[in-house]
């Protein structure tokens, strides 16, 4: 019963979580397509919604199918052209990886964050593109990072509480990675047609040059996502319930001792004794053997 809601909602999750802004707002008038040709739109948005999709559904084996197909007749179906094959590749790619690490996720809170650390990053740093004042823009945009981080580590921390707070450091330098990627990835978006070897080199010097402007302008921000994260789990971990006691591993027997069996006789009836009969026959004997003798 639990596939009859979870597969339709991970069919809009998938599509929501990937596609929902670049088709409202992305999109040339007069076109169907809910995805440009854009490699960027496509890695990240089908490995968005795969995570989600996954999220929701729990298993591989069900996950992984049901987002190429999702995948597969929505490219059709929106009338993209067949032509673009490589990109189609990409988006099932990308939606078959995000579904798996979701559908993995689902079962390790510190996997589901890591997988969600992507989508996080790649819709951080987009509400805040179309502004030109730095006051607002480094504002909305840190917020949105700090906020980010702090659900990260509020995730990790799900399913093992504070155990899992030595996950907080590389979760954090992979958050910080996720932007690099993202950056690379909209460099290649917009480097169509440009050889590959300059194109390489450009996007690899984008991701390691992107680190530095986001480290010096939105560090206190991710301070805060930090100091957030801790009373975020704290109330979390109080509001569960107490943890059950361990069971008994002798409930289910009786309180009768079981004894081995050369002790057996213990519980065996003792047979009567007859020293009084004894006596009389053999008074009866020393009598016969005088009575001969005289």
């Amino acid at each position: 019963m639990r596939y009859l809601w979870s597969i339709p909602a991970a069919v809009v999750a998938w599509f929501v979580g990937g596609f929902s802004a670049t088709y409202l707002k992305g999109l040339p008038e007069g076109t169907t397509s809910f995805v440009p040709p854009r490699i960027d739109l496509v890695v990240l948005g089908g490995f968005a919604g795969g995570v989600l999709a996954g999220l929701l559904i729990g298993r591989i084996r069900i996950t992984v199918p049901v987002v190429l197909v999702v995948a597969a007749g929505l490219w059709w179906l929106t009338g993209n052209s067949s032509g673009d094959r490589d990109l189609l590749i990409t988006l099932l790619v990308a939606s078959a990886l995000g579904g798996f690490f979701g559908a993995v996720g689902a079962r390790s809170s510190v996997v589901a964050a890591f997988a969600l650390a992507l989508p996080v990053a790649w819709s951080a740093l987009r509400p805040a593109e179309q502004l030109t004042e730095w006051q607002w823009q480094w504002q909305l945009n840190g917020l949105l990072v700090g906020a980010g981080l702090a659900v990260l580590l509020y995730i990790a921390c799900w399913k093992r509480g504070w155990r899992s707070v030595g996950s907080w450091i590389p979760l954090t330098g992979f958050y910080l990675v996720c932007f690099g990627i993202v950056a690379s990835v909209r460099l290649i978006s917009r480097s169509t047609g440009k050889p590959m070897d300059a194109v390489g080199d450009a996007s690899t010097e984008t991701f390691f040059q992107s680190f530095e402007p986001l480290l010096r302008e939105y560090w206190p921000w991710l301070g805060v996502g930090v100091l957030l994260a801790i009373p975020m789990v704290a109330l979390k971990l109080r509001a569960l319930p107490p943890p059950p006691p361990p069971p008994d591993p002798y409930a289910d027997r009786s309180n009768d001792a079981i004894l081995s069996d050369d002790l057996d006789w213990i519980d065996q009836e003792e047979p009567r004794r007859r020293l009084l009969a004894r006596r009389r026959a053999a008074v009866e004997g020393s009598l016969d053997e005088s009575s001969t003798v005289g």
